[in-house]
């Protein structure tokens, strides 16, 4: 399956919601978590008649979703072209791996004080990495490492602080597309999301936090060096 028609079908199952509840924010929504598992990758251009035919809702509509997700910084309207999955910039991730640093460390903090089925949610984004690799499917381990990162934010138990979190993932998985070869990018860090859950079942958040700053350094470095190579 290519990913202009997994997409399209991800939207055709999304049409129900639209025919109970036809809002901008839920198009958004819908648009936001196919960026976020890979099926909408940079430059890919958005035509407002075949995803509002798809989820059954008006241009209005449509034009208020792209307008908030350009707001994200996640879509680009280029004059007389239309609207385009936006390309990131090697800034971009030097400033979405900052706050990061910020929203996740803090939700390690928290994590002493979080439910308990929060802390397991963020075990179980581990396995179903490691499940993924096993079956060879590297976007899906990809995905899976947004949700784990998601989890540890979502320790907060704060609604804003989890919108900032898809937001700041959905970018994070437009900077992925420069890797070009996702299983020697995405392998190493099945390790290090099993070692920081385990430290977060144990109650050991101070070396769980060492360990995610140290994981930070180093995907951001990763990032960086193939982002000079493919712009060099």
């Amino acid at each position: 399956m290519t990913d202009t028609e997994g997409w399209t079908v991800r939207l055709s199952a999304a049409r129900p919601l639209f025919e109970r509840a036809g809002a901008a924010e839920l198009v958004a929504d819908v648009l936001r978590e196919n960026v976020i598992d890979g099926s909408l990758p940079p430059g890919t251009r958005l035509s407002e008649e075949t995803i509002g035919n798809l989820l059954g809702v008006s241009r209005n509509t449509l034009r208020e979703a792209f307008r908030l997700l350009t707001h994200e910084n996640l879509l680009v309207h280029e004059l007389h072209r239309g609207v385009f999955v936006r390309r990131l910039a090697a800034a971009d991730v030097a400033d979405i791996y900052a706050m990061r640093r910020v929203l996740e460390t803090a939700g390690v903090r928290a994590a002493a004080t979080a439910p308990p089925e929060a802390v397991r949610e963020v075990g179980r984004q581990v396995d179903e990495g490691r499940a993924a690799a096993e079956a060879g499917d590297w976007v899906a381990v990809g995905t899976a490492n947004m949700r784990f990162h998601r989890a540890i934010a979502a320790l907060l138990s704060s609604p804003r602080v989890d919108e900032s979190m898809a937001r700041l993932l959905a970018e994070l998985r437009l900077a992925f597309h420069v890797m070009g070869e996702l299983r020697p990018f995405h392998e190493p860090y099945l390790e290090g999301n099993a070692r920081i859950a385990a430290l977060l079942a144990e109650g050991d958040p101070e070396r769980a936090e060492r360990e995610l700053l140290a994981y930070f350094d180093a995907a951001q470095a990763q990032l960086l060096a193939a982002y000079a190579e493919h712009t060099g």
